[in-house]
């Protein structure tokens, strides 16, 4: 199988972002197709050779610049990987054998670890018993920057949603993937190297949070669940938020619940108990 690799910068970041195409690069046994999408205007130079680049001329976002790269490689498994992230040597060789050996494997979430040995966060392992994170595990949901989606699910079911900006624009996917069939795995044994960060440090975190779960809601969800997923998050988030983030996250869920004309397709009723069996129904 060949991969393409879309690896999404700022331009911010030259050195990390060097060390991250040199590890997809340098992976062996695999053919890999690497681009990386600047969302922004920083010009990139000192590249390893083999990358190219693609210049969005603004900041699409990630849901939107992840969207723009997946489009532009070649390959029948797409990787994503974040610009401070590298990939441990042989990830895609055992990652393509994973998706050889199971037709219906549709994303991969790999196993996030922080260089410096610290403990790896709990929202870094897409399961809500968190366990061992070395464990592998089917789950319902998977990390964005260290992910290999098979270019057959969007083509199955679209893409990120463009209109997220930042936040939650794996779950639509995956939750749209689940719905269609689709099996997403977390690959404990299979890792990425990236620095333990905390998602607070984004400006708009706690508006764009609360917004993109209450269109994640009012999209997939059917009804009687959407209005409880809605109710406990609200309160989960509300608890858990800082003095200043109280006040973003209230009126991102305002916000949601304003869109107008969001189209509605709801995973079914099969579905919801599917994820209910893998231990995360579409309520936490």
């Amino acid at each position: 199988m060949k991969f393409g690799c879309v690896i999404l910068t700022m331009g911010d970041r030259p050195s990390e972002l060097h060390r991250a195409v040199k590890s997809v690069l340098t992976q062996r046994s695999v053919d890999v197709d690497c681009l990386v999408v600047v969302n922004g205007d920083t010009p990139l130079v000192g590249l390893p050779d083999g990358a190219r680049v693609f210049p969005a001329g603004g900041n699409l976002g990630i849901p939107g610049g992840r969207n723009e790269g997946a489009r532009r490689v070649a390959g029948d498994l797409i990787l994503f990987l974040d610009d401070d992230a590298s990939l441990a040597e042989g990830v895609l060789e055992q990652a393509a054998r994973r998706f050889a050996a199971e037709p219906r494997l549709g994303i991969l979430s790999l196993r996030i670890i922080d260089p410096d040995g610290l403990r790896t966060a709990r929202r870094h392992v897409p399961r809500l018993r968190v366990g061992d994170p070395s464990a592998c595990s089917e789950v319902t949901t998977f990390l964005g920057g260290a992910s290999i989606i098979r270019r057959a699910v969007f083509e199955d079911v679209g893409w990120f949603p463009d209109d997220f900006f930042y936040a939650h624009e794996e779950t639509s996917l995956a939750w749209r993937a689940l719905d269609a069939g689709w099996r997403i795995r977390y690959a404990g044994d299979l890792q990425v190297v990236h620095p333990a960060t905390s998602p607070t440090r984004h400006a708009d975190y706690h508006y764009l949070n609360a917004r993109n779960r209450t269109l994640l809601a009012r999209r997939h969800l059917p009804w009687p669940v959407a209005a409880v997923y809605l109710s406990v998050w609200a309160v989960a988030t509300l608890l858990r938020a800082s003095r200043g983030g109280a006040g973003p996250s209230v009126r991102g869920f305002i916000a949601g619940l304003r869109v107008p004309h969001v189209p509605r397709d709801p995973i079914t009723w099969r579905t919801v108990a599917r994820m209910t069996r893998l231990g995360r129904p579409p309520i936490v």
